[in-house]
């Protein structure tokens, strides 16, 4: 009885020293809450304002670390390029028929700039810096001031060309400030970018891409994009817009594909102009200009990644069937690994449809990797990315296996020098050899 008496009071006693303790506490405790709940809603903020997004998580890893495992592979054999956030396979891509140019001419993708910096290759009437986004590999332009933005080191736009690049805005972008405009135009003087602004009097002499991250089927407009060129009788000062998702969209890839005055532009893999007269068939367009006008909002920006542009039409068919070989820069895969993205479904239904029209020719798939990382891994990754186009054309389109080998070269032999990001992006490629 006297133990139980001795251990009732020694429980209670500890009950008043913990309700003590927290009372003495309970003011502190509160105000750590207080700043640990404030330092959260700052971040989110910050995330908002700078493209970022909370990571969740899924399947026992967070979303950064799945978006660093979906990086796109164009941005290198260790990754790059931003992944559009879609994880289905190559059907998603059904209807996108985008087939990149033969020969890479730019691939910019900042690794020469230090962050913080405008890049040293560009020229500009306002400002820009170089940055970096969580979960993302690679450097982002930054632009959030009116003004002009022009790569110097872009002299031609041929006949045939194909232009892809990258852009992300804040999740917070207002409807009231301005479009992310790209202006391809034809220069006599590089400074004559400078005359160039959004809506301006000089856009009659180019062809006009915007976009902005406008709310899908809202009261306030709809996610949106144009093509102007007030030059072209056929589409003097005319505008249009077309819904391309149903919700906001913070993140697109834009593909462009000239082939003479035609002109095709693409978001995501949705094809949203087909336009056949869009360039003038005299005119020499030889510069891109990438622009912004004012911004509501002073935290409102767009970031720009990954900028490729390619030359040549693709001729599959005559490369294949009557040279022997094909070379494309167009099936992409996931960083270091032999997942190939979705957006290859169109040179992938090309090369199909090749294979389909003539039953009795049989190939060989090489692949082939730059010169990043070390030999064995380069090999082994170049083989098995070849074994999954192969799969891919057998399950995807049918292609009867035994008409298809597999192999890798990894970074044995390179088409172009490893020391420029254009040069490594011209050695990636996926070869197609008839046997």
């Amino acid at each position: 009885m006297n133990k139980l008496f001795l251990l009732l009071s020694f429980v209670l006693m500890l009950q008043l020293s913990q309700a003590q303790i927290l009372k003495r506490l309970g003011k502190s405790a509160q105000n750590k809450v207080e700043q640990k709940i404030n330092q959260k809603v700052d971040k989110s903020i910050d995330d908002a304002v700078d493209g970022k997004k909370k990571p969740k998580k899924e399947n026992g890893k967070s979303s950064s670390e799945e978006g660093a495992a979906n990086e796109e592979a164009n941005g290198g054999n260790n990754g790059g390029g931003m992944g559009n956030g879609k994880t289905g396979g190559l059907k998603s891509y059904s209807k996108f028929d985008f087939v990149p140019g033969e020969k890479i001419l730019v691939e910019e993708d900042f690794s020469q700039d230090a962050v913080g910096d405008f890049p040293d290759k560009w020229n500009t009437n306002s400002t820009g810096e170089l940055v970096t986004v969580e979960g993302k590999t690679g450097k982002w332009l930054s632009l959030s001031k009116e003004g002009v933005f022009m790569p110097e080191f872009i002299t031609s736009l041929p006949e045939n060309f194909t232009l892809e690049f990258d852009v992300m805005c804040n999740a917070d972008y207002s409807y009231y400030s301005s479009a992310f405009h790209l202006y391809m135009a034809a220069l006599v003087n590089k400074k004559e970018f400078q005359s160039y602004k959004a809506f301006g009097p000089a856009r009659k002499e180019a062809v006009e891409v915007w976009i902005h991250p406008t709310e899908a089927g809202g009261s306030r407009g709809r996610s949106g994009f144009g093509v102007w060129n007030a030059g072209n009788p056929d589409m003097e000062n005319e505008s249009a817009t077309a819904q391309f998702h149903s919700k906001r969209n913070t993140y697109v890839k834009v593909s462009i594909w000239r082939q003479k005055q035609r002109l095709r532009v693409y978001l995501n893999e949705e094809k949203v102009w087909d336009v056949p007269r869009a360039f003038d068939g005299v005119k020499k367009y030889n510069t891109l200009l990438f622009m912004l006008g004012g911004t509501s909002d002073a935290n409102d920006r767009y970031l720009l990644h990954n900028v490729r542009l390619a030359v040549g039409a693709p001729d599959t068919r005559n490369k294949l069937i009557t040279e022997g070989k094909f070379v494309t820069h167009g099936i992409l895969f996931d960083v270091n690994s032999d997942r190939i993205k979705p957006e290859s479904y169109g040179v992938l239904k090309e090369i199909a449809g090749v294979l389909t029209e003539h039953g009795d020719v049989k190939v060989k798939i090489i692949g082939h990797t730059d010169s990043d990382g070390d030999d064995v891994s380069n090999m082994d990754l170049s083989k098995r990315r070849a074994a999954a186009v192969k799969a891919a054309l057998s399950k995807e389109f049918n292609i009867d296996s035994s008409r298809m080998e597999a192999d890798g070269k990894g970074e044995s032999e390179p088409a172009d020098k490893n020391d420029t990001p254009t040069g490594k992006a011209n050695n990636r490629r996926v070869e197609f050899v008839r046997l």
